[in-house]
């Protein structure tokens, strides 16, 4: 028969292997459970997962108000008329780069040769061409009749304005998306169309607008109502503003309002 003799070392020795055991347990329970999670100090590990991604989240959200800031900036000096003119060629309001090739050596490699005999092979059987130039993007009136004031950068003033009756249809003078559409004191009912090619077009003193920010709207689609809104205004027209990456132009080098 077992028998156990109590006495204090061996009270002692199972007081002391029954904390221990008690303590290993208490912490392999806590360190492999979530419970660790409840200790002061410890943080939690979707805590910390969490918090990388809402910094990541948080950066990409700071440059996204970043780029936002400055387009809206841009479309401010658009409609205040805060930037400086610059002279666009008449032909096309598209800058053509122009490059020195004077001290180039234009003898094309062997690589060249054999890439644009495969290229004159494989055209043989091209039945259409799908490239489209930029020197053929055409603008289209928004609105025919007499101009009361006409472009003049030296008085800050970066448009047209032509006298219409109230009500006139006005038109996008080229496919594109609405980026603003709403009413100022100073100008109105203001509707801003972004076109290709870094061409912006502007429409003020409108009496309504049919279009809506973030629209697509075609050449000659009906955008707005000419009216004598705003505090800036004298009578029913059209305040014709025409912009290429950012400068003011003059509408009347490119389009016949007539």
């Amino acid at each position: 028969r077992l028998s156990f003799k109590l006495t204090r070392l061996n009270v002692f020795v199972l007081t002391m292997l029954s904390a221990i055991f008690l303590i290993a347990g208490t912490t392999l329970f806590i360190a492999f459970t979530p419970l660790r999670e409840y200790i002061p100090g410890y943080s939690s590990t979707a805590l910390k997962k969490q918090a990388v991604k809402l910094s990541y989240q948080t950066d990409s959200l700071q440059k996204v108000i970043e780029v936002n800031e400055r387009y809206f900036a841009s479309i401010k000096k658009v409609l205040q008329g805060e930037i400086n003119p610059t002279d666009f060629n008449r032909d096309s309001i598209i800058e053509t780069a122009q490059a020195d090739v004077s001290q180039r050596d234009l003898q094309p490699s062997k690589a060249d040769s054999l890439l644009r005999d495969k290229v004159d092979k494989e055209d043989k059987f091209n039945l259409f061409e799908s490239a489209t130039s930029a020197s053929k993007f055409i603008l289209f009136p928004p609105v025919n009749g007499t101009i009361s004031e006409p472009y003049n950068a030296d008085k800050k003033h970066y448009a047209i304005d032509i006298v219409v009756a109230k009500d006139t249809p006005i038109k996008s003078t080229a496919d594109g998306t609405v980026i603003f559409a709403e009413w100022t004191a100073e100008t109105g009912y203001v509707i801003i169309i972004e076109h290709s090619y870094g061409l912006i077009s502007v429409y003020k003193h409108n009496a309504s607008l049919t279009k809506s920010q973030g629209d697509l709207v075609k050449a000659g689609e009906v955008i707005a109502t000419a009216g004598n809104t705003g505090e800036l205004t004298t009578g029913p027209h059209l305040h014709f503003e025409l912009w290429s990456d950012g400068y003011p132009i003059n509408p009347t080098n490119f389009i016949d309002f007539k």
